[in-house]
Parts: structure tokens; sequence; C-alpha cells
């Protein structure tokens, strides 16, 4: 029903956004990835998700198509819902997490906070190869690049000793918001914020 929402970012927190367009309010449900994305612009656009239950009618946004589209084939695995499905896209990005489903690792699905295992195998057997159709946008075509970057940066936080929750959720900021940095820039911003 509702495509996209552009506006006035007027209220943020890691879960949600509040989005003034046409001088109305409206509450997204957001991941940390979005949240990592938008969160220092004052006009965005968000991808929206419209869900319609009984009790409530929940907006969920994304900051690309490709996050929306993972979030749909997410929540059409049954046992799934939207908030088990933006739980996954906070913990992974969408780039990480088509390649967790790609290579079938179940236990590192598992590891995202309310999901078993029979839950993760059960979405890496109905969603694999469904999730390589997804083509990039253009702000995944635009951090290709920096994917090998982080990659790189985070092999050698782990080779330092970090947790890779930890480094990884910094190195997603940082990747974010400094796309053009080089490994070794990458590297120093995130041990000066771990």
């Amino acid at each position: 029903m509702y495509e996209y929402i552009k506006g006035r970012l007027d209220e943020l927190s890691p879960a949600c956004a509040v989005v003034e367009a046409a001088g109305i309010g409206y509450a997204v449900n957001i991941s940390l990835n979005t949240f990592s994305q938008i969160e220092h612009q004052t006009e965005v656009k968000l991808f929206l998700h419209y869900v319609v239950r009984e009790d409530a009618q929940i907006l969920f946004g994304f900051s690309t198509k490709t996050e929306r589209e993972l979030f749909r084939m997410l929540i059409s695995v049954s046992g799934v819902g939207g908030n088990t499905a933006r739980m996954i896209l906070s913990t992974y990005s969408p780039h990480e997490l088509q390649n967790i489903i790609s290579s079938g690792n179940a236990v590192l699905l598992k590891n995202v906070k309310g999901l078993g295992i029979k839950t993760a195998q059960k979405i890496i057997v109905e969603l694999s190869g469904k999730t390589l159709a997804l083509e990039g946008d253009t702000a995944a075509a635009a951090g290709a690049g920096s994917t090998a970057v982080y990659d790189e940066a985070s092999a050698a936080l782990a080779m330092l000793g970090f947790k890779k929750t930890e480094s990884e959720k910094v190195l997603r900021e940082i990747v974010a918001s400094q796309p053009s940095a080089s490994v070794e820039d990458v590297i120093r911003m995130a041990l000066k914020r771990l």
C-alpha cells in the first residue's frame, strides 16, 4: 500500500524513527542498520512495509529496497514475525545476511537474540537461492568497495582479540559514515571506539 515516506526526521531512536511528512508525524519501526544509515540526516526517505493486525497498524522502514526485500522474505517464513525479522536485520547487514543464507550458516544466524536453531535452519532452507536474486541498489553498489574494507578490518580486529559482535557493530557504523576510508583508517577509528 505504501511504497516510501520522505520527510523531516523529527525523532530518532535505534528502534524507531518519527518522520514528519505533510504535517503528520509517522512512527516507523527501523533496524539498527537503517538507524546507522540515517542518524546524521535531517531529511530522510524510508522504504516502507505496512502491517495491519487485529490490534495494530505498524510501519516498518528501511534505508534501502534491498533491506526491505530481505525483511519481506524473512517474514514469509513461518514462525518469523516483523520484530524477529527486524532483529535479524539489526544484527546483520543485508550483505552479511545474504552471505549467511547462501552459505547455509544456521549456527551464525541463531546468534540473533530470540532465534532458535530450528527457525534459523528453516530460514536458510526456505530462502536459500532467493536472496541471490536481489539486485543491489545504488547504496549497496556504492558500498561494494567498502565491503572488502569491512571484511579486512573485521578480520584484523578478530586477530587482535576483540569480540566479533562488538567490533562488527562499530565497523558497520564507521564504514557507513565514511565509505571511502582505507582499511588502516577504519581499524584506527574502530580501536578508538572499542
